[in-house]
């Protein structure tokens, strides 16, 4: 008899609400849930592939050693959950026992994942680890660490109310491909469709023709890694039409703000336009739209995060919406206020208490950047890396120099990865633990609810029973800390049950729900649009906004030594960017055969003046070659992207020997993070500058890889 389940898709940041029809444990359908008043309907093509991942027979379905076979290679023996927790307890121990250090790298879905959270720290704490690192240095730490310094929280996302703006402007961003990132917006389409039927615009910045952008009212192209001349020149512009009024955010401001604009004014609109490639007058028109009165929300993501100015960028952003008076304003941006309020029960984060053993990269919020995490592994000395846990991550595909890390990954002497599959990174490890199908796990949205559009909240269980002799990724995490903490001689980790904490933390929160109050709204409980909030959200110590963080006062200095010595645009090397598509998520659900099935993605694309000069046509195999790496790959001629760049996708590559992906494997790609340097970063932030890496094309001599 089928049945249907109410759940919220957890594959990506929209969260949209689902109807499950099953018979048995048999999915027959999935659809968009009409009554979820976050996602009204809507899915995209990721939700049907909750059944792939589910049913995959590439999926590992008990925990593997990696053991040597009779010629020599080796190959992946199946054993117990007792033998692989009771040998990895021992060989932990031994390591840190001889001296060895221990580091945890934790992947993108742990964040889709509300169980894994607390699960992290009493692993962490059980291997000694002090050196951490995760995706979100390749991702969204500017964001956080701008927040802490001027909120007082890092949790504390201003969210672009969409549903009530007149002006949009996004920068690095293409919500139609990524339903919203670092911004919970289902149905984004129609949400922007709104926005025009009433009379607003969006204008979107990309130096690719994004598929958002050729919806919007206005696109304009800008040289990659240049976005905080715009910011500067739109601040700037706004100051000389008088239009800078913070409005209803003045009172939460003080000396600090003019201490900011001080530093601003050393800078001109004519060389901030001719850095960005966006002429002067368009700059000044888009001013004048933000400040004119009506509600407006900037809002900038990927493409403005993964530069060497990211944390640049994104307190640029926070200023130019508090200076154009929508800061904490309906139609502007507003701090989200969910049921399970991290901000109000969790730490603010921290910066600087320590630094890398290598290179000196401060800590920040907890962790060191990624682009450090090779070098941590093979340079000896104290506190060499000899020990790594890699859950839910596989950052030999999404990390600068992959191929380097591929080869640090060999010299560790226990690598453990929690993982479903045989991947580029996990084929290094010495054991994987494989977690239990996704539809055998329960939701919530813990980390994204804070940047959603709407005041919402959902819990979904579990559709499916577990499979017997399976296990949940908390329950591998906390097993796991516990055979290690006593093969150490340490005391076991008290650990709660995940459904305990999430209900301390729901009751802990101001709206004070409890999870039982949740779950009797099966479809989700709409708390209502979001609204100001005045000083009630800030947590500095003042309840006032910090509009000048010395350290990025300071790195204006960075900032102007860029701007004076900056090259043109073109020539015989080419500004390389990543994009991404609505069918795709990061390297991890390429093993599903309705993701991967229509026209190679995977592929170069890049403009006709930049191919004409080099010969090139569409289709034609390239070799693209930067400071660290050379791949090769088709490419696609097309005037979708700006002269003097090319753009290839991200979450590619599945052809390194040992990976066991079927699917991914008929059509691997090559993987970006083969081409992106370690030396380009942000390094107030430590997040890695993935867009505008310097790069040459060449028509392919000899084919060398499969694309």
């Amino acid at each position: 008899m089928p049945t249907t389940h109410i759940r919220t898709c957890h594959l990506c940041e929209a969260n949209c609400g689902l109807l499950i029809t099953t018979e048995g444990r048999t999915v027959l359908s999935i659809k968009g849930d009409p009554d979820n008043a976050l996602s009204r309907g809507h899915i995209c093509p990721k939700a049907t592939a909750i059944t792939d991942l589910q049913d995959d027979p590439d999926r590992l379905r008990a925990p593997v050693k990696r053991v040597s076979n009779a010629s020599g290679g080796d190959q992946w023996q199946e054993i117990s959950w007792e033998t692989a927790f009771a040998e990895i307890a021992a060989k932990a121990a031994a390591v840190l026992g001889e001296g060895g250090a221990a580091s945890v790298y934790v992947g993108n879905p742990t964040a889709h994942n509300y169980s894994v959270g607390g699960m992290i720290g009493h692993l962490k704490r059980a291997v000694g680890a002090r050196t951490n690192f995760s995706a979100s240095t390749v991702d969204q730490i500017p964001h956080q660490l701008v927040q802490m310094w001027m909120y007082g929280h890092n949790g504390l996302f201003p969210v672009a109310d969409i549903d009530n703006t007149q002006t949009m402007l996004m920068l690095g961003a293409n919500p139609l491909a990524s339903n919203g990132s670092v911004w919970t917006a289902p149905d984004v389409k129609k949400r922007i469709e709104a926005l025009q039927a009433r009379g607003g615009k969006l204008i979107v910045v990309d130096p690719r023709r994004t598929e958002t952008a050729r919806i919007a009212d206005e696109h304009h192209f800008i040289r990659p890694g240049s976005d905080s001349a715009l910011l500067i020149g739109l601040l700037l512009a706004l100051d000389e039409a008088g239009l800078v009024n913070p409005r209803a955010a003045a009172a939460l401001l003080d000396a600090r703000w003019d201490t900011a604009w001080a530093a601003l004014r050393r800078f001109d609109i004519a060389t901030c336009a001719a850095a960005c490639g966006i002429d002067e007058a368009t700059i000044r028109d888009i001013a004048a739209r933000l400040g004119g009165g009506e509600p407006a929300a900037v809002y900038g993501r990927m493409g403005v995060s993964v530069t060497s100015f990211g944390s640049l960028n994104h307190w640029l952003i926070q200023l130019l919406n508090i200076a154009s008076g929508n800061f904490d304003r309906v139609g502007g941006v507003m701090f989200n206020q969910p049921a399970a309020d991290i901000v109000a029960t969790a730490g603010a984060g921290s910066y600087g208490r320590f630094h890398s053993r290598v290179s000196g990269h401060p800590e920040v919020l907890s962790e060191f950047p990624v682009v450090a995490l090779a070098e941590e592994i093979l340079t000896p000395g104290a506190g060499q890396i000899d020990m790594l846990f890699v859950v839910a991550g596989n950052p030999v595909l999404s990390t600068p120099d992959g191929t380097n890390l591929d080869r640090a990954l060999e010299r560790l002497k226990l690598m453990v990865s929690v993982d479903m599959y045989v991947t580029a990174t996990s084929r290094h490890a010495h054991y994987i633990l494989p977690p239990c199908g996704p539809l055998e796990k329960d939701h919530y949205p813990t980390f994204l609810a804070p940047i959603m559009v709407r005041n919402f909240a959902a819990y979904s269980p579990a559709v499916f029973d577990q499979t017997p002799g399976t296990k949940s990724d908390w329950e591998i995490l906390a097993e796991m800390a516990r055979a290690i903490s006593q093969a150490r001689g340490e005391p076991a980790p008290n650990i709660m049950h995940p459904r305990e904490a999430l209900d301390r933390l729901l009751q802990r929160s101001p709206r004070g729900l409890s999870l039982a109050d949740i779950e009797k709204h099966p479809h989700g409980i709409d708390l209502g649009p979001l609204q100001p909030t005045g000083d009630t959200k800030l947590a500095t110590p003042d309840k006032k906004i910090d509009a000048a963080p010395a350290l990025l006062l300071a790195d204006l200095d960075r900032f102007a030594d860029w701007l004076a010595a900056l090259p043109p645009i073109g020539g015989d090397t080419l500004l390389l960017f990543g994009r991404r598509n609505v069918r795709s998520n990061n390297s991890w659900m390429a093993n599903s055969r309705r993701l991967a099935k229509g026209p190679a993605r995977c592929v170069l694309m890049i403009n006709p003046a930049d191919a004409a000069a080099r010969g090139l046509e569409s289709g034609q195999l390239v070799d693209i070659e930067s400071r660290v790496g050379k791949v090769q790959v088709a490419c696609e001629v097309s005037d979708d992207v700006m002269p003097g760049t090319v753009s290839l996708p991200h979450g590619y590559g599945h052809n390194r020997p040992g990976i066991q992906l079927r699917v991914a494997a008929e059509r691997p790609g090559v993987s970006y993070n083969d081409l992106s340097d370690p030396l380009l970063i942000d390094p107030v932030s430590g997040n890695a500058a993935l867009t505008g890496v310097p790069v040459t094309i060449t028509a392919a001599a000899s084919v060398v890889a499969a694309a």
